[in-house]
């Protein structure tokens, strides 16, 4: 079976045009602080020199929109053409003062409108939701018409982890709710006729995130649509596990064709997302042909395939892509690989790792952790090596650590909602200030960032003894 594109329409982002016309692009998002305009600068740049295409901002606030326009300036004026995002989340008029200055704004529809979740559950009757949808609509069309005005493009952008609690309570946890709360704001966007849409449907597991993009899919063929697609695998995490657990996610719907552009979302500098990406992208169709052979040769419930890389990182890539919808969609739960110069220790290592990515089993903490912003209220990437010393350290004399789902969120965007997934939380709450969380439930607040690691090991262990 030949590797096949889904058809596409064309959404035009700044210089850059999207959709199945076009090639996959890559992306990436800065960490830098977005008022801090020379850090922003540099490493946009760096992102831009690494082979990204499009780059996105936090604009948590509207001076942090209004300082897009000293950024996209300063990048002008050193020659760099790339187009510019402002990720909205809590505020719709930062959306409306991004959409003048920003190529893009992407917008989250579970805090567009609907208020911040608190994991209530809300009874509505039929008027009552008719009523919520009004409310989007009178605040989303003036959005399009300013959008239109000045040529800006949106994207949609649904987290798992930051649904309203009015889909939660009507729809549920589920791939359901997060494709009803797209199409809501697609429908209206049909309706003005504003075409320059680019959807993003995603979660930290990648099960939920491949069934639900699937599903997205088919609900937008039923209804006429065809808007190009943003792939991630959101709070990756970091290193070898992040790289192979966005493999399974997005490998898995590259190879069915479907995505125009994408991000693989790394705890790391966000330079370093790019030449992953661009592996993901040029490993397709070898992927997606070797996965129908190796399907047609599933047997005794054991997916066997054999690879010939010199390269770890393009091993551990490949087979991550190739396999993956294999095992989220059951049709096996054990697997071989084989590759000549690589001992079978380390390949049976990259075979639990990818069928833990897959939530086939599980064979070591895993960590689920956000590749940060300019929302990220401590340093990520030292938290997370702190996190994961002191956890592996209490593993070796209780063992029920090794084995837990553990969230490490710079803020509450998707803290409590994406570590849903998680056993335990660990969320920047403000500055010098985190919380701690059992799944969705905080249980510590405010606590001086100095203390927080200690603290959420300390709660980890009374909590197992319990």
């Amino acid at each position: 079976m030949a590797y096949q594109r889904r058809e596409t329409t064309e959404v035009k982002v700044g210089g850059v045009l999207l959709g199945c016309t076009h090639p996959i692009r890559v992306q990436s998002m800065a960490n830098t602080s977005t008022m801090d305009t020379e850090g922003s600068v540099s490493q946009a740049k760096r992102i831009v020199d690494a082979g990204g295409e499009i780059v996105r901002f936090t604009t948590q606030g509207q001076r942090e929109a209004l300082n897009m326009r000293n950024i996209s300036e300063a990048l002008r004026a050193d020659g760099y053409s790339v187009p510019l995002v402002a990720d909205v989340h809590f505020n719709a008029a930062v959306a409306d003062t991004a959409a003048t200055i920003c190529e893009k704004v992407r917008i989250n529809p579970g805090n567009y409108v609907d208020p911040a979740r608190t994991f209530k559950k809300l009874e509505y009757t039929d008027a009552e939701y008719a009523d919520e949808i009004k409310k989007i609509d009178d605040r989303f069309v003036p959005f399009l018409h300013i959008c239109k005005k000045h040529h800006t493009a949106i994207r949609i952008g649904v987290n798992h982890g930051s649904l309203s609690d009015r889909i939660m309570s009507r729809y549920g946890d589920t791939p359901e709710g997060m494709v009803e709360s797209c199409m809501e704001f697609l429908r209206i966007c049909v309706r003005e006729q504003f075409k320059d849409v680019v959807i993003s449907i995603k979660a930290s597991n990648t099960v939920v995130m491949v069934r639900t993009v699937r599903l997205l899919v088919k609900q937008m063929e039923k209804e006429g649509m065809a808007f190009p697609l943003h792939l991630g695998v959101t709070e990756a995490g970091e290193g070898e596990d992040g790289r192979i657990k966005s493999a399974v996610g997005i490998g898995a719907l590259l190879c069915e064709g479907i995505g125009d552009t994408i991000r693989v979302s790394l705890s790391e500098a966000p330079e370093r997302e790019i030449p992953v990406a661009k592996k993901l992208v040029g490993f397709i169709e070898e992927c997606a042909i070797l996965r129908e052979q190796v399907k047609a040769a599933i047997a005794d419930d054991m997916v066997t395939v054999e690879f010939h890389e010199k390269s770890w990182e393009d091993l551990q890539l490949k087979a991550a892509m190739t396999v993956g919808a294999l095992f989220i969609d059951h049709l096996a739960h054990q697997l071989i690989i084989k590759n000549e110069g690589f001992t079978e220790v380390k390949l049976v290592e990259l075979a639990d790792a990818i069928l833990q990515a897959a939530r086939i089993k599980f064979v070591k903490t895993e960590y689920i952790s956000c590749p940060g912003c300019g929302r990220t209220l401590y340093n990520l990437e030292d938290t997370i090596a702190r996190i994961r010393a002191a956890v592996s350290e209490r593993a070796k004399v209780d063992k029920r650590f090794a084995t837990l789902k553990i969230g490490i969120m710079g803020c509450i965007v998707n803290g409590p909602g994406e570590m849903a997934d998680a056993d335990y939380g660990y969320v920047g709450a403000g500055v010098g200030k985190v919380s701690l969380y059992k799944q969705k439930v905080c249980v510590e607040k405010n606590i001086p960032e100095k203390d927080a690691v200690e603290r959420l090991i300390q709660f980890i262990d009374n909590d197992l003894t319990v």
